[in-house]
């Protein structure tokens, strides 16, 4: 394991690196931080919110909740990230996010999100939000139906 002149490891600095690009890339609209789940990646959604559990897949998580949460938005969420950290393989990442719902409403919440990575992908991820904010967008705003034929 490479040291660098400040005593942190390119093992440490490289999740962190991956998750600041994919931020970046999510606030500019040409990516996102799920761009990084591994296919077996499990999410969590810490709490009481009309999502929380766990994902057992990238598939699963993306089908059940990050659809279904963009189809409600006119808007995309962009975010803005207040501090990332990093320990080894694992990346806390404490961001806010606002967007315009299909509705007109705005959509703000605060996010921390922690990350663990296993060979440049996140297979472990736990997401803490604001419920009441977050229950608010899914019960007011319903998604589009989806076209039988996929299109």
């Amino acid at each position: 394991m490479s040291v660098n002149a400040i005593g942190v490891s390119a093992t440490e600095t490289r999740p962190k690196a991956l998750v600041e690009a994919a931020f970046a890339a999510w606030r500019n609209g040409t990516g996102s931080p799920f761009d990084l789940l591994a296919d077996d990646a499990i999410w969590t959604i810490v709490g009481r919110s009309d999502a929380s559990g766990t994902y057992p897949s990238r598939a699963a998580f993306m089908s059940e909740v990050i659809r279904p949460f963009n189809a409600r938005m006119r808007e995309p969420l962009k975010p803005t990230v207040r501090s990332v950290y990093a320990d080894g393989e694992t990346v806390i990442v404490f961001f806010d996010a606002g967007g315009v719902a299909s509705d007109g409403v705005r959509y703000d919440n605060t996010y921390a999100w922690f990350l663990e990575f296993q060979d440049d992908r996140i297979v472990k991820a736990q997401a803490f939000f604001d419920s009441i904010a977050f229950n608010d967008l899914w019960r007011r705003v319903r998604p589009p139906p989806a076209n039988p034929r996929g299109e």
